[in-house]
């Protein structure tokens, strides 16, 4: 095999009460990367197209993310690379996360599958190191596992998969303005209440249970963040109104998608998503900032292979 086509999917990471630690893959939006071997042990990105990114390997996350993988790899080999954008930077779906792990994923079937999932993760996390200047999985591990992920541990690197629910949807709105996840993550408190704490580990473990256990009034229960949303909703325009009127249409509950500015929503049923969909859209109709809105399945599969030759 020379050359591999993939869709790299958008990802919601937290996932309320789980900072830097939970994370969800979507079916939609995504983007797409073509991967092809070359005899040389270097890296070279040809084509990016949406969105103005660097060329430069070393200033891509893409890049970044297969250098990594490169200096695990004996043999005298390299890649030439083919972005098409469709997650917007910026946008808190996982774009940086969708470059880097698409690109290991297909590099990683290139050569044979040397490495395993957790190993992409970890070289695909320096792209996120890249982006944000800290190297979190909390998008990655979804990208790459598929499904519901939770980082139990960083050092050493640890991704459970969680099983997820069949009746399971998400409403994601992506209000058209940009929150860098470097300046999000520069307005958090550094130190956090005890009690809060406590609220915090009571939500996480409850999102894993009722999860697991396909819980639905248990993961509405649990979709509660404490200590991260109060700091960082103010940054996104009509939050709470989204929030509280998405809830009383009947969705399970929801919070920030990663750092924002977008806002998911997660029903149990497609009808309910849809609701959801059509209130996020009214509230941000009468606000007066232009908006994308994504419905979709959680995706269990994560980066997906379109063709291979």
């Amino acid at each position: 095999m020379k050359e591999i086509r993939i869709f790299a999917p958008g990802t919601v990471a937290n996932v309320a009460c789980g900072f830097d630690v939970m994370g969800f893959a979507l079916d939609n939006p995504g983007d797409e990367m073509v991967l092809r071997t070359i005899p040389e042990k270097t890296v070279r990105i040809t084509k990016i197209d949406g969105f103005n990114l660097p060329l430069d390997a070393a200033k891509n996350v893409a890049g970044v993310a297969l250098l990594s993988l490169l200096s695990e790899v004996k043999e005298k080999v390299g890649f030439e690379v083919e972005i098409y954008k469709k997650i917007k930077p910026g946008s808190g779906i996982g774009s940086s996360a969708a470059s880097s792990a698409g690109a290991v994923v297909a590099a990683n079937k290139l050569l044979g599958e040397p490495f395993s999932k957790t190993d992409l993760a970890r070289f695909a996390m320096e792209g996120e190191r890249l982006a944000s200047g800290t190297a979190h999985a909390d998008n990655i591990a979804p990208a790459i596992f598929g499904g519901f992920t939770l980082v139990r541990s960083y050092q050493p690197l640890d991704i459970i998969s969680i099983d997820t629910p069949d009746e399971l949807y998400a409403t994601v709105i992506h209000p058209q303005i940009e929150v860098k996840t470097s300046d999000a993550r520069e307005i958090l408190k550094r130190n956090v209440l005890l009690k809060d704490a406590i609220r915090q580990w009571g939500n996480v473990g409850g999102l894993v249970a009722g999860l697991m256990k396909s819980d639905y009034d248990l993961i509405s229960r649990s979709l509660e963040d404490a200590i991260v949303e109060p700091i960082r909703s103010i940054l996104i325009p009509a939050f709470q109104e989204v929030k509280l009127k998405s809830k009383e249409a009947g969705a399970l509950g929801g919070g920030i998608s990663g750092s924002g500015p977008s806002i998911f929503m997660l029903s149990r049923g497609e009808a309910t998503a849809q609701k959801v969909k059509a209130i996020m859209a009214e509230i941000y109709d009468k606000v007066g900032i232009e908006y994308d809105i994504h419905l979709s399945k959680v995706n269990k599969e994560g980066v997906k292979i379109i063709s291979q030759k």
